[in-house]
């Protein structure tokens, strides 16, 4: 009788080890989940914070002053100012630069083909 109480008592100590071993590993299963689920929880958070400012910042009147800028609107008291093309525009040509060769005779071209020589071909 008493193998049998200490057996039971020695198969219920394993089971409840056991038992926690496996809650333990769950608790550090979550905990590393929670850490990750709160590092994007931060980053949604300064991603709403950021889009909150454009929209502040959309919603002013810095930015409708911005945008008519931008797109050549006027205030009342500006002077708008367009520029006009003349009516007779005479080009002006760009000078060619002259290529002028040197004058090389056909002995002296076949001897720089066969004679390391100091002239070149053209």
């Amino acid at each position: 009788m008493r193998y049998v109480t200490l057996v039971i008592s020695l198969v219920l100590l394993a089971y409840l080890v056991m038992e926690f071993n496996g809650r333990t590993a769950e608790l550090n299963r979550l905990r590393s989940e929670r850490e990750i689920v709160n590092a994007r929880l931060e980053s949604k958070q300064a991603t709403k914070a950021a889009l909150e400012a454009q929209i502040a910042y959309a919603t002013s009147d810095a930015a409708a002053m911005k945008w008519a800028y931008e797109n050549h609107m006027a205030q009342p008291g500006d002077y708008v100012v367009v520029p006009v093309q003349a009516l007779q525009v005479t080009p002006t040509p760009a000078p060619r630069p002259v290529v002028t060769t040197p004058q090389v005779s056909n002995v002296e071209r076949w001897l720089s083909l066969f004679i390391d020589a100091p002239h070149t071909v053209p």
